[in-house]
């Protein structure tokens, strides 16, 4: 796998997930096919990850701690309970279920590369 500096001065690197092939490349249409018609939805969901970081990592940067909540399928069907409303911290319940939703699969998705 090819790895890239995520940020120059921070010290993370990540493997390259999409395919390297072009043509394979183009089917996979991220911005047209997920940002272009989620915009405000995506925009929230990046707040709740923001809040998620500034409650779990104070004083750290944005990163996802992978290990300090691992629940998500359980806690998805309680955010779904109360979506249309805010959690108490301010954030949409609607945006925290998206935010576990891409957490559960992401991680169903990394399991399944790591067993390859």
């Amino acid at each position: 796998m090819e790895q890239f500096k995520l940020f120059p001065d921070y010290p993370v690197t990540k493997p390259m997930l999409l395919p390297t092939d072009p043509q394979e490349r183009k089917g996979i249409p991220i911005t047209t096919g997920v940002l272009d018609y989620f915009p405000l939805a995506i925009a929230e969901v990046a707040k709740c990850s923001k809040a998620g970081n500034d409650q779990h990592n104070p004083g750290q940067p944005l990163h996802w701690a992978k290990g300090k909540s691992t629940d998500h399928a359980d806690c998805i069907p309680r955010h779904l309970i109360d979506r249309g409303t805010f959690d108490t911290d301010g954030i949409r319940h609607s945006a925290k279920l998206a935010w576990r939703a891409l957490a559960l699969l992401q991680i169903e998705l990394e399991n399944e590369q790591c067993s390859r």
